[in-house]
């Protein structure tokens, strides 16, 4: 990296398209871009009569090197670059704070007696899927619904093969299920039923609500009461459906509307989802912006950070203006939907009401969540600048945390949490069984942990085909202790000549926080500090972190111990033994009169545990 000169390597740059990634002077990923030609794009930065705004300007006097991939198209180009931004998460690119996904509900029309379920992706299954809803709990209750009004199957049995081979269950005895399972209903009635729920998602609510009013008159008059309350909160319940998907457009096609608000470095954008000209949800989100972005450059970046990751794209999406990349996007998405997907601007009528009602609905978004923007920065960001103050230490973005588990100094298991921006980044947390340590040395535990973690990362970073979990290396890595796991994690850094800074989060007699250890000193924090808080939670999530995956393990029976080797010695008289000695060496250096001391031990059992720690003397 010392021997990059920039302005040597410009003058290398193809006249094609392709993918260019920044990196900044300890080689992180700071901003990834796409051109349609590579040589025009790059050299811009790097020219001094551009004016080129704030954000791009004080990303320039980071930049000490650059690398790119050439593509075959403009498109491929687009689709590699939302794959390293969602991968990288560069600190220059303008970035979605969320990261959501959405329930849908799915219809297995595929199988001879489908079933109603709820489903977070959608594959190609030749199921039926209906939605994004913006809330699991409205997916659920609608679930149920249908279950009660169509008594449709919600039993994973395999059918027609396992008819009769197990009784009926609850559902069918409170008139919730039609039992296909003791085939009670022939395939074509029960296949009525499931394309009256299809007619129900699709929003069709006439005829059950027809159906429901005359059964509930039918049961008054009859004074058959209870039947006739029943009837009336089912129609209720499809009532209050019916009213919050109400039709907003005639033309009854799938679209999102799309509209955002800005001020200063927050965005926030509005998405309306409608399906079938029915509004089924909206939902908003957050992004971090330079003051000079534009609207176009803020949608741009939404939509394809947004629509990489949905599983479903409508036909339309309804946008205040033009945006940045419009036509390449529109054939992206075309791609990724598999028919034509079009980016259209109302000039008027309903659909353009509805961009106005979505940019309302991101402004006043904008305006009440401010405060609740700002306290949240400050727990998240402010506390890392905190930190970096402390620690005289600047650009800490990424921070890994380590920790050890284990049942009385057996089966140790370690866990590495990560945190970016003050947040924890959980798709980037790993687990680790000890495969190398026997007892409870947590130092050498440590040391098997970090040595794996980080040969792994070298060994992707050398394999440019090899795309895994390890391949960021942190600004700042967190032990959970003081001097003694600092120096560990410091050893292994030497051994594989890496220069990242360690700190210990040092704990009182009562096991809580107290302070940092770094550069051989412990450093006190302020108790009522953010910073303070973000190194508590830290610690206790790596430490519950590594905890639950040790009793995962555990409950799976995953966890092996040398104990379970020795034979005679099952379960009851494993955990005797954990509970009674210290550790494994004190096992190894028991009698075997101290063995059968042992409640669950008798004299065969304790000769076997004895002679199975001394047959090599």
């Amino acid at each position: 990296m010392e021997n990059f000169n920039i302005q040597e390597e410009l003058k290398k740059l193809p006249g094609k398209p392709g993918v260019y990634l920044m990196h900044d002077e300890k080689d992180a990923i700071i901003y990834v871009g796409k051109a349609i030609s590579l040589k025009n794009r790059v050299r811009q930065y790097f020219q001094s009569s551009r004016n080129k705004g704030a954000k791009i300007e004080q990303m320039v006097t980071h930049i000490s090197r650059f690398e790119y991939i050439v593509t075959d198209s403009e498109l491929e180009a687009l689709v590699l670059e939302c794959n390293l931004i969602k991968e990288h998460r560069p600190k220059y690119n303008t970035m979605l704070m969320d990261d959501k996904t959405y329930p849908f509900i799915k219809v297995t029309v595929n199988e001879p007696f489908p079933r109603v379920m709820m489903a977070r992706r959608m594959k190609k299954d030749k199921a039926k899927y209906f939605g994004p809803y913006t809330s699991a709990g409205a997916v659920k209750d609608t679930i149920e619904l249908i279950r009660k009004l169509y008594h449709i199957r919600s039993c994973n049995r395999s059918l027609p093969k396992d008819i009769g081979k197990e009784r009926p269950c609850l559902n069918y005895h409170i008139h919730q299920c039609y039992a296909p399972c003791q085939g009670y209903i022939s395939g074509e009635e029960y296949r009525k039923s499931i394309d009256e729920v299809v007619r129900f998602l699709n929003g069709n609510y006439d005829p059950i609500l027809k159906e429901l009013e005359e059964k509930m008159l039918d049961a008054s008059e009859n004074l058959e009461f209870e039947k006739a309350i029943e009837y009336r909160e089912l129609l209720a319940s499809v009532q209050k459906i019916a009213q919050k998907q109400k039709i907003t457009d005639t033309a009854g096609d799938d679209r999102d509307i799309i509209a955002m608000a800005s001020e200063g470095e927050d965005a926030v954008v509005q998405v309306f989802f409608i399906r079938g000209g029915r509004l089924i949800g909206r939902d908003h989100f957050y992004l971090k912006i330079a003051e000079n972005d534009t609207k176009s450059e803020i949608l741009s970046s939404f939509i394809k950070q947004f629509y990489a990751g949905t599983p479903y794209i409508p036909a339309e999406l309804m946008l205040p203006e033009e945006i940045e990349d419009q036509e390449i996007i529109e054939e992206w998405l075309t791609t990724r939907r598999e028919h034509k997907v079009r980016l259209r601007i109302p000039k008027k009528g309903t659909k353009e009401k509805l961009v106005e009602l979505a940019q309302k609905n991101a402004q006043m978004v904008l305006k009440n969540d401010k405060e609740r923007l700002k306290r949240e920065e400050g727990r998240t960001i402010g506390a890392v600048k905190e930190l970096e103050k402390i620690l005289g230490l600047t650009g800490i973005i990424r921070m890994e945390a380590y920790d050890i588990s284990n049942t009385n100094g057996f089966d140790s298991v370690g866990s590495m949490v990560v945190y970016e921006h003050g947040k924890p980044k959980r798709n980037d947390y790993r687990k680790f069984k000890i495969k190398s340590v026997q007892g409870p040395d947590d130092y050498a535990s440590m040391n098997e942990v970090l040595t794996r973690r980080f040969e792994h990362g070298l060994r992707e970073r050398q394999d440019e085909s090899e795309i895994g979990g390890f391949q960021a290396f942190p600004d700042l890595i967190m032990m959970d202790g003081g001097r003694g796991q600092v120096n560990i994690a410091l050893e292994v850094l030497e051994k594989l000549n890496l220069h990242i800074p360690v700190c210990g989060m040092v704990k009182d007699d009562n096991h809580r926080t107290r302070g940092l250890y770094f550069n051989n000193v412990e450093l006190p924090i302020d108790r009522n500090s953010e910073c303070f808080r973000l190194i508590t939670r830290i610690q206790d999530e790596a430490h519950r972190f590594a905890i639950t995956f040790h009793r995962q393990l555990r409950s799976k029976g995953q966890v092996h111990s040398i104990l379970d080797d020795i034979p005679g010695v099952g379960p009851a008289r494993r955990k005797d033994l954990m509970r009674s000695f210290e550790n494994i060496e004190a096992i190894r250096n028991a009698t075997v009169d101290d063995l059968k001391e042992l409640p669950s031990m008798n004299e065969k059992s304790a000769q076997e545990v004895y002679k199975f720690f001394h047959q090599d003397i």
